[in-house]
């Protein structure tokens, strides 16, 4: 901008550049993160937003301006589009929405930059120079490919056999092994206790855990036991828990858990032994081609592994 040149704002522009900016973050975010898209909440986070960066510009106020307002408009504006269930989730979603906002915001800049031949200034915050929206929405655009493009190529270099691998569960003394899925969503615990929790088909314990319990697992969720002998009452009532989940569809669900003696979990050569664990018994099918029966937490597997020994 020369010297004595004036730069006239519009306000409504601004707020509007940031609404469509902000939407397509938020969006974006959802996709990334699997979170349940809702596009009014999405248009309430963004519109926030966007107050945010008008009266930014207006009100020359430094704590306004500061780093820790912005952190906390970035918690309030993920938290109203994905409401998280946890502190650790909100977490991840709040990173997924900073990497996000980095490579939308490079990319318009980059943009805006070679559309006015470098000449462009910032003033509150504002981006100001001679660009037009068409010319961010291009940038944003570019972005939202090169996002779509590189999680894709990120995701293809994970391996089968690091998102698939062999348990063995061990319940009453018996032992029976299955293939199970490494789910990095799966953050399931016990709540009085905080023990991990793997999701299990209950067709899967056939042969070690009694039919009565596989059998009438919607009537123990519910209460009821009479259908249950004493003898299996006396075997089973001080294992069994109840462990409620929320998934995408479905909150406040219930799931029957069993306290197992052990699992063991096979991976890249390794064997993970874990003493404390229960086993959600799921009464559906996990994968619909049977490509695994259980699914196992990401913290499961990061316990001290014993090198597999063949004989």
């Amino acid at each position: 901008m020369h010297s004595g040149e004036k730069m006239t704002i519009y306000l409504d522009v601004v707020f509007l550049e940031n609404l469509i900016l902000n939407i397509l973050i938020l969006y974006a975010v959802g996709i990334e993160t699997k979170s349940k898209i809702k596009i009014l909440k999405i248009l309430i986070s963004s519109s926030i937003g966007s107050v945010y960066t008008v009266l930014a510009y207006l009100i020359n106020d430094t704590f306004f301006q500061s780093i820790i307002m912005k952190v906390l408009l970035s918690v309030a504006m993920t938290y109203i589009a994905y409401k998280a269930n946890s502190i650790k989730e909100l977490l991840r979603i709040i990173v997924y929405f900073y990497l996000t906002s980095f490579v939308f915001g490079g990319g318009a800049l980059a943009l805006i930059y070679i559309a006015n031949s470098g000449k462009i200034s910032i003033y509150n915050g504002l981006i100001c120079g001679k660009y037009t929206l068409l010319t961010i929405m291009i940038g944003v655009i570019v972005s939202f490919i090169v996002i779509i493009i590189s999680f894709k190529l990120i995701k293809n270099k994970i391996s089968r056999k690091d998102i698939v691998c062999y348990i063995t569960i061990k319940v009453n003394d018996k032992k029976v092994k299955t293939k199970a899925l490494i789910d990095t969503g799966n953050f399931l615990k016990e709540p009085i206790t905080n023990i991990p929790v793997i999701v299990a088909e209950h067709s899967v314990f056939k042969n070690i855990i009694s039919d009565e319990i596989l059998e009438n697992i919607e009537n123990i969720l519910g209460g009821d036991l009479n259908e249950i002998s004493e003898t299996i009452k006396n075997q089973y009532l001080s294992k069994i828990k109840i462990i409620p989940f929320s998934s995408l569809g479905k909150q406040n669900g219930m799931i029957l858990g069993i306290s197992a003696q052990e699992v063991a979990i096979e991976q890249n050569e390794e064997i993970k032994r874990i003493e404390k664990i229960i086993i959600g018994l799921y009464n559906k099918k996990l994968s619909k081609k049977g490509e695994y029966h259980a699914l196992v937490g990401l913290s499961c597997c990061q316990k001290s592994p014993v090198p597999v020994t063949t004989k």
